[in-house]
């Protein structure tokens, strides 16, 4: 890379820009001289901690998406259920495609309230730095709300259907 950065500048072009991680290595180089070892300690430490934050942002990002995932999940099992009583609503006996659909329609309770114990778990042990995280309350009333349109599906399945 130094070879074609000098072959530039014999050609005339000053200040080539390097991609990536080595651009800002050289740039930085070029500005700055060359710390006693005491001081390249100190900078060390701040890139470590800056890593870490940012590991503990991506982190919190993650649970954020896992959260969002499984609460995917059990709006699918929602539908399977909903599917499932629309389908064979004709079947013998006639509780039977409502028993089933009830137990994916449970199935997606457990699994929203499972999702947001852990989500809110893992977030009060993250602390974000450089990104906002998603409230536990908000994730609390997404999993209380699709609770309860869940619990009231299964009420109108038995009640009305």
């Amino acid at each position: 890379m130094d070879q074609a950065r000098r072959r530039l500048s014999a050609a005339g072009w000053r200040n080539v820009p390097t991609p990536g991680w080595l651009g800002r290595l050289n740039r930085k180089a070029d500005r700055e001289p060359t710390a006693p070892m005491e001081d390249r300690g100190s900078d060390r430490e701040e890139l470590a901690e800056n890593r870490t934050d940012l590991a503990e942002d991506r982190t919190a990002m993650a649970n954020e998406r896992t959260f969002a995932g499984w609460a995917r999940t059990a709006m699918a099992a929602i539908g399977i259920g909903l599917a499932f009583n629309a389908l064979f609503n004709r079947m013998e006996p006639a509780w039977a495609p409502k028993a089933i659909a009830t137990v994916f329609i449970l199935l997606a309770i457990f699994l929203v309230v499972m999702a947001e114990r852990r989500a809110c778990a893992v977030s009060a042990r993250l602390d974000t730095h450089a990104g906002k995280d998603l409230s536990r309350m908000n994730i609390r009333v997404i999993a209380i709300g699709i609770g309860f349109g869940a619990a009231c599906l299964v009420a109108g399945i038995w009640l009305l259907v």
